[in-house]
């Protein structure tokens, strides 16, 4: 995690920290994995739903390219608010969705 900026983030430990630490605030659950079949799109983040959240028909929301402190606080605030199925997507966010529906037809999305 961390080829979105590179050597340009200046953050010691880069995006990977910074997620690192929205796990130990509770606002995320956070698992590494070394590829999820969007390797050629670099650092991909998925943001499940909360139990709720998916009560409410809340599907997985894959995302590229979130890196930085602005996009990364946009993730923690719409988690900490829920996420999806639960709060709006932040503007900042939605052009960084992964639309897995159309290039994975007929797939299960994990």
């Amino acid at each position: 995690m961390g080829e979105t900026l590179g050597d340009s983030d200046e953050r010691a430990g880069g995006q990977l920290a910074r997620l690192r630490e929205l796990d130990s605030l509770g606002i995320a659950r956070l698992t590494l994995a070394e590829c999820l079949d969007e390797c050629n799109r670099g650092d991909v983040i998925v943001a499940r739903s909360a139990r709720s959240g998916r009560r409410r028909s809340g599907r997985p929301v894959w995302l590229e390219r979130v890196a930085g402190d602005e996009l990364t606080g946009a993730l923690a605030n719409w988690l900490d608010q829920g996420g999806p199925g639960r709060a709006p997507m932040p503007a900042s966010l939605e052009p960084l969705v992964i639309d897995r529906s159309k290039e994975h037809a007929g797939q299960v999305s994990p």
